[in-house]
């Protein structure tokens, strides 16, 4: 089972439907949507068809973060990090609530390049994570240098896919590999065909290809391809 799709859909989504059986939810990660756009969403998609989703926000990301000005947010000071806050066990139970109605199988909880390893950062993921339920797949996305050995350990205990782009850093853990594909070089990349052979070498047999690049659409299509 290897799923091949983008990052937020491009095109138009009769067009999306018929090429892939996989997105990724965006919008959920800036401001989440209603619950019945969820339902209207599901009810849209064909039979077969997946959503997977980003983590509202408050759950990851400091008040100090752009992304709450660009989504039109006020950022409270309890946001972020994991910190095991009222706000942020709040964001996840509205993040719940939309995944479960999107029927969502897998989300993504993307942190900032400033969720350093540290002893506080790991103690607040360890009671996030524990106190709630495993009703989902979660995919855990570091975006700085934590060790491997930190990273491994913490995936195993607390029951998280390591998600990774595949030609940065490898998978450390997980029996699927959820990889998001950010560009060579950053967003505004497209990728070689040769570096789509290498990217299929590094599947598994259960592996989502998710691409988040300016040429995701076109990328997307042509890896498709190469099976």
């Amino acid at each position: 089972m290897i799923k091949i799709g983008c990052c937020g859909f491009r095109g138009k989504r009769e067009e999306y439907f018929k090429n892939f059986d996989v997105v990724e939810i965006q919008q959920t990660f800036y401001k989440l949507p209603m619950v019945k756009t969820a339902t209207k969403w599901q009810k849209q998609a064909p039979k077969n068809f997946e959503y997977t989703m980003k983590a509202w926000q408050p759950i990851t990301h400091p008040p100090t973060s752009p992304t709450y000005r660009k989504a039109g947010i006020k950022a409270n000071k309890n946001y972020g990090f994991f910190k095991p806050t009222k706000e942020v066990f709040e964001a996840w139970e509205k993040t719940r609530q939309f995944a479960k109605e999107l029927k969502a199988k897998i989300i993504v909880f993307q942190c900032p390049p400033s969720f350093k390893e540290s002893k506080e950062n790991i103690e607040n993921m360890k009671q996030f994570f524990s106190s709630i339920m495993h009703d989902f797949i979660f995919a855990w996305e570091p975006r700085s240098n934590w060790k491997e050995k930190t990273t491994k350990k913490l995936c195993m205990e607390l029951d998280l896919i390591h998600c990774v782009d595949p030609f940065k850093n490898k998978s450390l853990y997980g029996e699927i590999k959820y990889y998001r594909l950010h560009g060579m070089g950053g967003y505004n990349y497209d990728y070689t065909i040769d570096e789509l052979k290498k990217l299929k070498e590094m599947c598994t047999i259960k592996s989502y290809c998710m691409f988040n690049n300016t040429n995701m659409l076109k990328n997307a299509l042509e890896f498709k391809s190469l099976f």
